[in-house]
């Protein structure tokens, strides 16, 4: 009983949320108003928010490069060692 009032909830609030999410406009929303004419509250400068995201970005990327080039570089010093190894095998 309990997992169904529980099924029911889920999906009531999978319904609900859509409709509840939507807003009614307000006088600022309903036509195009220049930023410059916006209430100071309103305003939202993105150029801190968009350089932000792009360092965070390229600083992962550059991360992950440097692990996958260290884990390349030790694998070439393995390779290295068997390939000597082998041919010290070899020469026996």
């Amino acid at each position: 009983m309990l997992k169904r009032l529980a099924l029911v909830l889920f999906l009531m609030t999978g319904v609900a949320a859509p409709v509840l999410a939507q807003q009614t406009p307000t006088t600022s929303q309903e036509k195009f108003v220049p930023i410059d004419q916006l209430p100071p509250e309103e305003k939202l400068p993105a150029a801190p928010f968009l350089i932000s995201a792009y360092a965070i970005v390229w600083l992962i990327a550059m991360f992950y490069i440097w692990t996958v080039w260290q884990r390349v570089n030790k694998l070439e010093t393995e390779f290295r060692a068997l390939e000597r190894r082998g041919h010290k095998d070899a020469a026996r």
